[in-house]
């Protein structure tokens, strides 16, 4: 096992620099830091929170020269077992030496195969001199660490270790104090009725239980509806479906709206007929999470009542992968989506609806591209996750983002990524960041990647700019995936459906197809979801096709250039999902068209 002392030779960092990924100034002056420090830093945390290098190609450089392994984790994989393993470890600890496990996020693994008598502990920092300290305290002599990333530690420990829900505990042992009488006629809504109600009911732990049990149970937005007869229904969406969480009846949906915009910033309470835009924060299983809500006015059966609907996107950083590999992108896809975000200039486009991960790659892109010497700009509204290494702006009343991105071309940026091309000022803008030396993301909502081209000509954008701006166009879906532990093949598939969704006869004749079946691990036979794209890569060809449109812009002839290219659509990447046994037909069929 590699031990790490508080003093890192020279020579060692030489070692370190070797990649070419950390300057030798930074190296230099990481170094001096270290020896200055008293042994009380690390050369991660200089690197990571002094430097602003990556995070985890730092402990994955660290890590190789010490010699400690990695190991990979993903929500997926948490077994039962590791789990319970996990628990049962923690449930033997002292309280003392259990709180410094957790609190240092050291977990236990398992034992070595090579040797049973040997434990591993995971830890997203094996170079932590803590670490070697805690293990040995708490009595354990034979163990190996090794190195796993902070947001998988973070999601061990959330499943095997999750805090009691206070608030559902209060609903359960009070739950007949939440009761307030229906209106029985149409007359104006009583704020004093209301603020007694509110008072003298558990609705704020109703609320406050909603916010909580949604980023547990891996909900990506929390939507609360008002229904008639003093009804309320809290959903939540998991894995792109929308679950009824909890219906609170008896209960003026009106007392409950209020309850949620006195807990929201930058909402007004007495505001009933424009829509609202506003935040939450919450530590909840000692991490940080951010709620954007969305409050929007809505018609009721008794057009007295002042009704509204919430949806409440939550924002857990948790869940931002900087891995492209973790992307779900197929060989083909990858390599160009690789090589165009590599580029020195160009733009980039995603395109997708709502809700499809067009964020979580662009935030992926980032971090795959960034370095302490690129200056990257973010213009976003609003900003969803907290990039390291990136100055983020977040479009207000008083910038929007035409001005916010000419404001940015003053400030040398290297990287800007457009949260969304909305109007022709913006596109046009964009189009020409790329022209000029930089590197842009974006994304354009359309249904294909084809539509991308079509709909900035439709903008206004002169086709010459289009064809020579932009590198790459990537379209791209969530599908849902089958469990692993209760899949099970179709056995009386009729031929004729696969036939529909374009699979081939050779196609047919090796493959299995599974089913959904559902199981104490899963939601309905599914267990989370991956990308599919579909990758617009500009060749030369591509570009005249778009350089000589007159009039309007020939989508099919660019996506069948496309696909002589090698690009797979939308629906081609799902039906591989289907042959390697990953999902169902049904998901193939609702979440892509041809």
């Amino acid at each position: 096992m590699a031990q790490v002392g508080s003093q890192i030779p020279l020579a060692m960092l030489e070692k370190f620099s070797n990649n070419g990924f950390f300057s030798r100034p930074h190296l230099e002056q990481a170094f001096k830091t270290l020896t200055t420090s008293a042994g009380n830093r690390t050369l991660s945390d200089i690197l990571i929170n002094d430097l602003g290098y990556d995070r985890h190609r730092v402990l994955q450089e660290l890590c190789r020269i010490y010699a400690f392994r990695e190991i990979r984790l993903s929500g997926a994989s948490f077994s039962n077992s590791l789990i319970q393993f996990v628990q049962k470890f923690f449930n033997a600890c002292d309280p003392k030496h259990r709180q410094q496990f957790i609190d240092r996020k050291i977990v236990p693994y398992g034992y070595s195969e090579r040797n049973k008598e040997v434990l591993i502990f995971i830890t997203p920092d094996p170079t932590a001199r803590e670490v070697a300290e805690t293990i040995r305290q708490a009595g354990i002599k034979k163990y190996e660490v090794a190195y796993v990333r902070l947001e998988e530690i973070n999601e061990l420990l959330s499943k095997a270790l999750p805090d009691e829900n206070e608030y559902l505990k209060f609903l359960k042992q009070a739950n007949n104090e939440i009761r307030i009488d229906a209106v029985e006629d149409e007359k104006a809504i009583d704020e004093d009725e209301l603020n007694a109600a509110i008072n003298k009911s558990l609705l704020v732990n109703l609320f406050e239980a909603a916010l909580v049990e949604s980023v547990r149970k891996g909900a990506s937005d929390i939507h609360i509806i008002p229904k008639a007869e003093s009804v309320t229904d809290i959903y939540f969406r998991v894995d792109g479906r929308l679950q009824l969480w909890h219906r609170q009846d008896s209960v003026k949906p009106e007392a409950f709206l209020a309850v949620v915009k006195d807990r929201t910033k930058n909402v007004d309470r007495f505001e009933w007929e424009m829509a609202q835009d506003g935040f939450i924060q919450r530590l909840i299983d000692n991490y940080l999470i951010r709620y954007r809500v969305s409050i929007l006015p809505i018609v009721s059966g008794q057009l007295a009542r002042k009704y509204e609907s919430v949806v409440i996107r939550v924002l857990d950083d948790r869940k931002v992968i900087s891995d492209l590999t973790r992307l779900g992108f197929d060989d083909y896809a990858k390599a160009e989506f690789v090589k165009a975000i590599t580029k020195p200039q160009g733009m980039v486009i995603l395109t997708g609806p709502t809700g499809s991960g067009k964020s979580t790659t662009l935030v992926a892109a980032l971090n795959q591209v960034m370095t302490p010497e690129l200056n990257i700009l973010t213009v976003e509204d609003p900003v969803e996750y907290n990039i390291r290494g990136a100055r983020q702006l977040k479009i207000g009343p008083k910038m929007n983002f035409d001005q916010a991105i000419r404001s940015i071309l003053r400030h040398d940026p290297d990287i800007v990524m457009v949260g969304e091309i909305r109007d022709a000022k913006t596109a046009e803008i964009a189009i020409k960041l790329a022209n000029t030396g930089h590197l842009t993301f974006s994304t354009v909502h359309t249904n294909d990647a084809a539509s991308v081209v079509s709909r900035l000509y439709k903008m206004g954008i002169e086709p010459f700019l289009i064809a020579y701006a932009i590198n790459l166009v990537v379209a791209q879906r969530l599908i849902r995936l089958l469990c692993p532990h209760c899949k099970k093949p179709l056995t009386d598939l009729d031929p004729a459906i696969p036939r529909s969704l374009g699979f081939t006869e050779k196609e047919l004749a090796k493959a299995t197809f599974y089913k959904n079946v559902g199981c104490n691990k899963c939601r309905n036979g599914y267990a989370g979801r991956s990308g599919i794209h579909e990758v617009l890569t500009f060749t030369n060809p591509i570009r005249r096709l778009i350089f000589e449109a007159k009039g309007e812009v020939n989508e099919e002839a660019i996506r069948e250039e496309a696909i002589r290219n090698g690009m797979s659509t939308l629906r081609g990447a799902a039906r591989r999902r289907a042959l390697l046994g990953q999902t169902t037909l049904e998901e193939v069929a609702s979440v892509t068209s041809e």
